[in-house]
């Protein structure tokens, strides 16, 4: 999961990273990824749509939610 994430950042693509985060969550059961998260399965379904844009405290979750977390390193 870790790295099909990481590919999907790698693209610059907040509606990939969306789409593929909506994806991960419904393989995982979206209400216990949105109960995880914090969020209603309502919010979660409309924050992770393919076309949207969330924010980045919902990506955080959604992550922390799934068992990853996001990681900055040197480019290059």
């Amino acid at each position: 999961m870790a790295d099909y994430l990481s590919a999907i950042i790698a693209t610059n693509d907040p509606s990939l990273l969306a789409g593929a985060l909506g994806e991960l969550a419904r393989e995982h059961g979206m209400r216990e990824v949105a109960q995880a998260a914090g969020m209603s399965r309502e919010a979660l379904y409309k924050a992770l749509r393919p076309d949207a844009q969330p924010r980045f405290a919902t990506i955080n979750r959604v992550c922390g939610a799934l068992g990853v977390k996001l990681v900055v390193k040197p480019a290059g």
